[in-house]
C-alpha cells in the first residue's frame, strides 16, 4: 500500500498494490500495521455501506463531540468524488477542502480523520460506497455544512441541476452560520 498525504495535515490518499491476471485481482484493502505506521492509531468500530444513483450528494456532514468519527471511506463499484473540509479551528486549512476521486478501477482509500465534515458524489450510473468509523452514530450530534457553500468552492463536477439531496441535507447551512465544535 502507498499512503499519499494530502495539501491538507491528516488527509491521506491509501492506494493498495492490486495483484491482477486472467481470472480477476487481489489486493488488501486494509492492514492495521500499515495504518499505523502511516496515519496513527485508530480504532475502528463499525462498516458501512450506501448505493446511490448518479447524481446524489451525501454531504457534507460531520459529528460532534464525543461522537466525532474519523473514517476510512472507498467506491466498491461506480465512481464518486469523495470531499473533505477541514473544520479544525485554529488549524492553518480551516475551510479548505480535498477533493480525490475514488472508484471501482483505481481502488483508492481515502482517510478523513476527526475534525472534517465529509461527502461524496456519484459520478457514475450507480456507485456502492463502503466506510469504516471510528465512533458509532448518534443523530443528536449530527450536523453538516451546505454543500453549495460559495466560501467552500467545492467543484463537484456535474451540474447543480442534477445533484439530488436528501431533505436533510436540503436544510443545511453554510460553513459561517453553523457551530464547529472542532478546536485543534
Amino acid at each position: 500500500m502507498q499512503f499519499i498525504k494530502t495539501e491538507i495535515e491528516g488527509l491521506v490518499i491509501i492506494e493498495p498494490k492490486v495483484f491482477g491476471d486472467p481470472r480477476g485481482y487481489f489486493f488488501e484493502s486494509f492492514n492495521q500495521k500499515s495504518f499505523e505506521e502511516n496515519i496513527g492509531e485508530v480504532n475502528f468500530l463499525q462498516d458501512n455501506e450506501s448505493r446511490s444513483s448518479y447524481g446524489v450528494l451525501r454531504g457534507l456532514h460531520f459529528q460532534r463531540p464525543p461522537y466525532n468519527q474519523a473514517k476510512l471511506v472507498r467506491c466498491i463499484e461506480g465512481k464518486v468524488l469523495d470531499v473533505a473540509v477541514d473544520l479544525r479551528m485554529g488549524s492553518l486549512t480551516y475551510g479548505k477542502h480535498v477533493s480525490v476521486e475514488l472508484s471501482d478501477e483505481n481502488k483508492r482509500q481515502f482517510f478523513v480523520p476527526r475534525g472534517f465534515a465529509h461527502a461524496f458524489i456519484v459520478l457514475s450510473k450507480s456507485a456502492i460506497f463502503s466506510y469504516k468509523v471510528d465512533n458509532w452514530y448518534a443523530p443528536e450530534h449530527d450536523s453538516g455544512i451546505a454543500w453549495d457553500d460559495p466560501e467552500l468552492g467545492i467543484d463537484w463536477q456535474i451540474n447543480h441541476e442534477d445533484i439530488l439531496l436528501s431533505e436533510k441535507d436540503k436544510k443545511l447551512k453554510p460553513l459561517s452560520e453553523t457551530e464547529i465544535p472542532f478546536k485543534l
